[in-house]
């Protein structure tokens, strides 16, 4: 045996690396300070543990070179601010310079959209230890740092009747004029994502991928499993780091504020394909509310999501709260919306979110398909009981936190 990732993995090295790279990953938490709060720290190590389990199923079970899937994420997984209202298939190419097709049926979504990107990482990375290295080897090694390449929307694909479609993925584009998605020969994996306007009577798409030059699927080998652990691994750092480098140099130097950057986005695994998505903080305590209110810009979709610091929707998302939607939301007479974020509903009208237990954390506004510039949004902070006696006119006397813009 003389490939080195597969040495590795033989001897037991490739497996304390893992285990090393994950052991020194949980200690990330500690670069936050004081701030952090217990259900903080319950939900840092629960988070981990879903991008492990996330980074298992992409790169070492569905990461065959011959056989690629297409995966959503794990249960109850949102990465970096992901909408309750979209949904999401994830390919790992392990082999970029074959020639695939997703085919299926568009199910009753109207909207969505295919994107190739290409990560930070070596041909061989089961090859070497990467836990001594800390945060220095993501550098040339980080999963997590998603760079969009190209993209196919719904809009420019072909459809049956019945919903049906097929599209090729391909650095060649196909000599018959099927649909195609060209890929760059650093791509290292897919996704698709579909926007809702309701989740009432939803027909998810039904999506499959196969390779169709003629490499046929072989037992595991110990290399893929030591460079799966690998990247598993690394993504759970490289990860853990973007919510640092987020959260302690950007959201939380702003609180309650949103601002709209399509650097931002595009920086990890967007799409530009005409919308706005903005990011802030927000903060406040047990006894108060947040109130905000903007006027959505004409869009066909958007959605307001409340997140805890780590970026995931907080846990009542399953039960329809924590987030507003387009389709969804109450407006106001003046075509504005009204939030509430508090401990319980003041009963002051607008659109009331619960906050979970939480007294900060991170929260994004993305508009899809939109027509005109990022809304202006105006945010007060007052006592919840002011609120439940007076009613909206106990904000006359409070200076409100303005945001919202482009800021490229």
């Amino acid at each position: 045996m003389t490939d080195p990732a597969a040495q590795r993995l033989i001897s037991g090295e490739a497996w304390d690396d893992f285990c090393e790279n994950l052991r020194r990953t949980g200690h990330v938490i500690d670069e936050f300070g004081e701030g952090v709060d217990d259900l903080d720290r319950a939900e840092w190590y629960r988070c981990l543990t879903r991008y492990v389990r996330g980074g298992l199923e992409r790169y070492l079970e569905a990461g065959e070179p011959a056989r690629p899937q297409l995966r959503d994420l794990a249960w109850r997984h949102t990465i970096n601010f992901a909408s309750p209202m979209q949904d999401h298939l994830f390919a790992e190419f392990p082999d970029a310079s074959g020639t695939y097709r997703i085919s299926g049926n568009r199910g009753s979504v109207e909207y969505f959209v295919i994107a190739s990107w290409s990560s930070p990482q070596p041909p061989d990375p089961g090859a070497r230890n990467w836990a001594e290295l800390g945060m220095d080897g993501l550098k040339e090694f980080d999963p997590a740092l998603l760079n969009t390449r190209t993209t196919l929307e719904s809009g420019d694909m072909t459809f049956s009747p019945a919903g049906d479609f097929s599209f090729i993925v391909s650095q060649q584009r196909p000599s018959d004029g099927e649909d195609w998605l060209p890929i760059t020969p650093d791509c290292t994996g897919l996704i698709v994502r579909w926007v809702l306007a309701s989740r009432d009577g939803l027909v998810s798409p039904s999506m499959k991928i196969e390779r169709l030059d003629c490499r046929d699927p072989e037992p595991v080998s110990a290399a893929h499993v030591s460079n799966g652990l690998a990247k598993a691994a690394q993504a759970t750092l490289g990860y853990a780091t973007l919510i640092r480098n987020w959260w302690t140099d950007n959201l939380a130097k702003r609180p309650n504020t949103i601002v709209f950057s399509q650097a931002v986005y595009l920086s990890n695994g967007g799409v530009a394909d005409n919308r706005y998505h903005g990011f802030g903080s927000w903060v406040r305590d047990q006894d108060e509310a947040l109130v905000v209110r903007f006027v959505p810009t004409p869009c066909a979709y958007w959605t307001f999501q409340i997140c805890n610091i780590w970026q995931e929707n907080l846990d009542n998302y399953q039960d329809g709260q924590g987030y507003l939607y387009k389709h969804g939301a109450r407006l106001e007479e003046d075509g504005s919306v009204l939030i509430i974020l508090a401990e319980e509903d003041p009963a002051v009208g607008g659109n009331w979110i619960d906050p979970y237990g939480h007294r900060h954390g991170g929260w994004s506004f993305r508009l899809v398909k939109v027509d005109g510039p990022p809304p202006a949004i105006s945010v007060h902070r007052v006592r919840l009981s002011s609120l439940k006696s007076q009613g909206l006119s106990a904000l006359s006397t409070i200076q409100s936190i303005n945001s919202g813009g482009m800021t490229d």
